[in-house]
């Protein structure tokens, strides 16, 4: 099947994937752009599988101070270079986690976290296994590996902290 150099174009723009990864996916799907995306993101994410060994030692601290003043927040967003670090979708993704600690006040980053001796729900407390503010059909944790497998480096959340006055 003969794929458009419109078509490669548009899901090049729509997910950011190279040329050939557009091309080959659009092939596998049988020129359905949806469905193309979704092979993409599927081959994102077992590339973002892969790179969960490496260092993640650089990044940036993103801090967030909500309307009015009464609740604050800073999140370290790590990666494996500073190029990686300063890009824009970087910082936004470090921008959306600040805000969505804000929202959520998650206690720990991940389940493994939780003591074993309680009964919280991850969904809650877990700032991974929470829906997403902004979009709740996807998962923080699916958030990072998407902009892991976007810019090609392991992205991790470091650490956060949240302040609300009173509390």
């Amino acid at each position: 099947m003969e794929i458009s150099v419109t078509l490669i174009k548009e899901l090049r723009e729509k997910t950011s994937a190279g040329v050939m990864e557009c091309k080959q996916a659009l092939q596998e799907a049988g020129g359905d752009l949806d469905r193309a995306s979704e092979v993409l993101q599927e081959r994102g994410l077992a590339k973002a599988e892969k790179k969960m060994d490496r260092v993640a030692s650089q990044g940036l601290i993103e801090a967030y101070i909500h309307s009015g003043g009464r609740i604050g927040v800073m999140v370290e967003v790590n990666c494996e270079s500073d190029f990686v670090a300063r890009t824009d979708e970087f910082k936004a993704l470090a921008h959306d986690l600040a805000l969505q600690v804000a929202a959520t006040a998650p206690q720990y980053i991940s389940p493994e976290e939780i003591p074993q001796d309680t009964k919280l729900n991850p969904e809650e407390v877990c700032l991974l296994a929470q829906p997403f503010i902004k979009d709740d059909s996807k998962k923080i944790s699916d958030l990072i590996a998407a902009a892991s497998a976007k810019v090609g480096e392991k992205v991790i959340v470091g650490r956060f902290t949240r302040f609300e006055l009173g509390k």
